[in-house]
């Protein structure tokens, strides 16, 4: 019987809870998967998770990341540990894609569910769509998700109309055809993404009126491998939660974007998220979050 020490999916037999380490030096080697997302929150998740190793080495000892940046396609992603034998990855608590995989799952968010709120990037021309509209109306309009991002079955969900196909890198080529109306991505990377991705597609924009909320809370999972770094994670989380260090690594990446976004001005619509693990179904709206940064 595996005995979790956070939560876990399944039940895996005869595991080791020993990490990686490097005998010669006892330095614990952390193969850390940070692809399939914006550069912001890459860089981000990489210094959280750089500064919970440092916080916990006087227990632990010392640590050293090996980062990988590759993106995995469609279910891909869901093998990272079975497969591709990682140790650690950031992802949004309740991932379906994860559903019939072992893994320990930490339940402290990393970035106050700023990823939930989600900011659209929309064909210039079509901005009056956009204007002083309602829900109802929005549900009128089709939304472009890349092929298994869990955004897509949240909308649906919530009756929008979702166009799921293609990936990351093709989506905003599509925008620009009109295949359909609009792709909203978090508050914490949509600057980054347009600037580094979506700037390069003739005619978008980053819409300036509205925003969507739902729990989507940034969390980590780890390789049931390693309950021994499932443990220090734990515990270096909650001493940088406790000191202020995990807030001020916040701030420092997406403080400037509460004004540069306008996001405490923008008309809120609220949807369900039906898939958020018991932990989260609390989470709200919080507008303090865009007045305090």
């Amino acid at each position: 019987m595996f005995y979790c020490l956070f939560s876990c999916q399944s039940n895996p037999e005869k595991k080791s809870s020993q990490g990686k380490t490097d005998s010669k030096t006892d330095t614990l080697r952390v193969d850390f998967w940070n692809g399939n997302r914006s550069e912001i929150r890459q860089d981000h998740e990489r210094e959280v998770l750089e500064v919970i190793l440092e916080a916990t080495s006087a227990e632990f000892g010392p640590w050293k990341i090996k980062e990988s940046r590759k993106d995995y396609p469609g279910d891909e992603e869901s093998k990272a540990f079975s497969q591709k034998k990682h140790d650690v990855l950031v992802t949004i608590a309740g991932n379906q894609k994860f559903n019939t995989e072992d893994l320990i799952v930490i339940h402290k968010p990393l970035a106050k569910n700023i990823l939930g709120y989600r900011v659209p990037i929309i064909n210039q021309k079509d901005s009056l769509k956009f204007t002083k509209t309602s829900k109802t109306n929005i549900k009128l309009l089709t939304q472009g998700i890349p092929e298994t991002w869990s955004d897509a079955d949240i909308f649906r969900n919530n009756g929008f109309e979702v166009s799921e196909e293609g990936t990351f890198d093709d989506i905003f080529d599509r925008l620009t055809k009109g295949n359909f109306d609009f792709i909203t991505f978090g508050a914490n990377e949509v600057k980054s993404i347009f600037q580094n991705r979506a700037s390069k597609a003739e005619g978008l924009i980053i819409e300036d009126n509205l925003m969507f909320f739902y729990p989507f809370p940034l969390v980590f999972y780890v390789n049931p491998n390693q309950l021994e770094l499932a443990k220090r994670l734990k515990k270096g989380l909650s001493i940088i939660e406790n000191d202020g260090t995990l807030d001020a690594i916040f701030k420092s990446y997406y403080g400037i974007l509460v004004e540069d976004l306008n996001l405490k001005n923008r008309q809120l619509i609220q949807l369900e998220n039906p898939f958020i693990p018991e932990e989260f179904a609390d989470l709200k709206p919080d507008m303090k979050l865009f007045e305090n940064q």
